[in-house]
């Protein structure tokens, strides 16, 4: 009976979330719009929907399963995610209008396009496409495996992970191909609503119910687990953590960097109404990382309430936890919004490989060119449909590529940023430093080199990276750049700025003498 009524409630809320995403594009050329309006929702967003779409894409399935399993794990290591989020958000605050107005002025719809943009070269594109798909294909396989287990767990067993892998892939892939972004930003709300209550009623719920509350856990905390509240965390002693000072700083540092270049940050940025938006938008999303404090604790709570869990078993820590003492409905509705916690991230990680290939390599045959949009989508369901297969058949290979998403992907920062910023950064320069911080991540995590020195390895690729990229700009050829859009001089600064001020960063074709936020009208 407890199988039933969980599974119903979700099974409920899985189909309202379809109609959600149909509802969303009504009226907005539903399936008939352009690559545009499905990749980045017309460039029409407000600083609301913006504010839930990017928190529901760092608010993922982690959030209730990896933090809580961390600080089962670990302890205070854990904290990093709060530290790297808040200075990624203050990063953003000025890179995110940046990267909005550039793009908006050249009807650009992601970072491959920006980059072929940048650099003149169609191929760079198409390159970079490739190469942050096999960064991103690890993301869509872990919050598959998310989703999966909180589907199982939730119906007591009655749903096996095979089939519940099947059925996060199935209501993703369906959802995303229809709605795009815009339907993504939707669904946020609704599960930032669950979310924030479910996270709120456990935060009070699980303290006062297994400890009498706060004070008596804290206590229990102190006395008992120690090493947990300091880093490097528990298990350090044995050399199984490695989690220090050093390498909280430098993760941190080096997560707050990447995540303003990510994909699909960058998909939230461009879909943005205005700069202005971005910018509350990086003001007020801090606030949110308040939640991840609960799961994290909640894992360390459980060290007393289900001790013993080894391996991916200390990942259901706080389902455990729920599973054990709520009635059978509050059970459907957690799973619900740890489920929707996956659904959205997922959706858009998809939604982005198929707009850097839609655009920037299918578009590259001229018969698919015309078709850029329904390219896309057919990427999202082959992309879905590799990683559902790989958690299948080899789950350990996508594992181990998660291991370098983050870090590899932070290889892109030199040509992103400072080729946006510096008019004589070459693309040979580039792309040198690029193999080579590449190539030093992969060397150094497969090696089992992380930490390294007792710092993020992806750190020291970085610095490579950036050391080969300058040197390399230096010694080479230093003319003009090839010109991204036939006016002679490339961008003029480069990255496009745009005035501070409402009504004025979103009008299209309202410009100031640095390039203003758009030259032309927008899509």
């Amino acid at each position: 009976m407890n199988a039933v009524i969980a599974t119903s409630i979700f099974s409920v809320f899985m189909m309202g979330t379809v109609g959600l995403g149909l509802l969303a594009v009504r009226g907005r050329g539903g399936g008939t719009g352009g690559l545009a309006e499905w990749s980045v929702g017309g460039r029409s967003l407000g600083a609301v929907f913006i504010w839930v779409l990017m928190a529901g894409e760092s608010y993922t399935s982690f959030s209730y399963l990896g933090a809580a399993g961390w600080g089962y794990n670990y302890g205070a290591p854990v904290l990093y995610v709060v530290a790297y989020m808040s200075c990624g958000y203050a990063v953003g605050y000025v890179v995110g209008p940046m990267l909005w107005a550039y793009a908006r002025r050249h009807d650009l719809v992601g970072i491959t396009d920006i980059l072929a943009h940048r650099f003149g070269r169609p191929w760079l594109g198409a390159l970079v496409a490739v190469l942050a798909t096999v960064f991103l294909l690890p993301y869509i396989q872990l919050q598959i495996t998310g989703m999966g287990v909180v589907v199982s767990t939730i119906s007591y067993g009655a749903i096996s992970l095979d089939w519940a892998y099947f059925i996060s892939f199935a209501v993703t892939t369906g959802f995303v191909v229809v709605s795009g972004l815009r339907g993504s930003a939707w669904v946020s709300v609704l599960k930032d609503v669950l979310v924030i209550g479910t996270l709120g009623f456990l935060a009070v719920y699980v303290p006062l119910h297994y400890f009498d509350g706060y004070g008596p856990l804290l206590d229990r905390l102190v006395a008992g687990k120690r090493e947990w509240l300091t880093l490097p965390g528990h298990q350090s002693g044995q050399g199984a953590s490695g989690l220090g000072t050093a390498w909280f700083i430098t993760t941190s540092l080096l997560n707050a960097l990447t995540v303003v270049i990510f994909p699909t940050t960058v998909a939230g940025y461009l879909g943005a109404r205005d700069a202005d938006a971005l910018r509350r938008n990086a003001i007020w999303l801090p606030a949110y990382n308040v939640l991840l404090f609960v799961p994290m604790l909640l894992g360390m709570a459980a060290l007393f309430v289900v001790p013993g869990l080894t391996g991916a078993d200390s990942n259901l820590a706080l389902f455990k936890l729920v599973v054990d003492s709520l009635p059978a409905w509050a059970v459907g509705i957690i799973g619900v919004a740890a489920a929707l916690s996956s659904i959205v991230p997922m959706a858009v990680f998809m939604l982005v490989i198929g707009t850097m290939w839609g655009r920037s390599v299918l578009s590259l045959v001229p018969r698919w060119r015309a078709r850029e949009k329904g390219a896309a989508q057919v990427v999202v369901v082959a992309a879905g449909a590799i990683a559902l297969v790989l958690t299948y058949m080899a789950p350990n290979t996508l594992v181990r590529l998660s291991l370098i998403s983050y870090e590899g992907m932070a290889q892109l920062l030199p040509m992103m940023l400072l080729g946006l910023v510096w008019r004589r950064f070459t693309l040979i320069g580039g792309l040198s430093g690029l193999a080579v911080g590449v190539g030093a991540v992969c060397g150094l995590v497969f090696t089992g080199h992380d930490p390294v020195w007792g710092v993020n390895a992806g750190i020291v690729a970085l610095a490579a990276n950036l050391l080969v990229a300058l040197a390399v700009t230096y010694v080479g050829r230093r003319g003009r750049l090839p010109d991204g859009d036939g006016d002679g001089a490339g961008d003029g600064d480069v990255l496009a700025h745009d005035p501070v001020g409402p009504g004025v960063s979103g009008a299209p074709g309202a410009s100031g003498s640095s390039g203003g936020a758009s030259d032309t009208p927008g899509p």
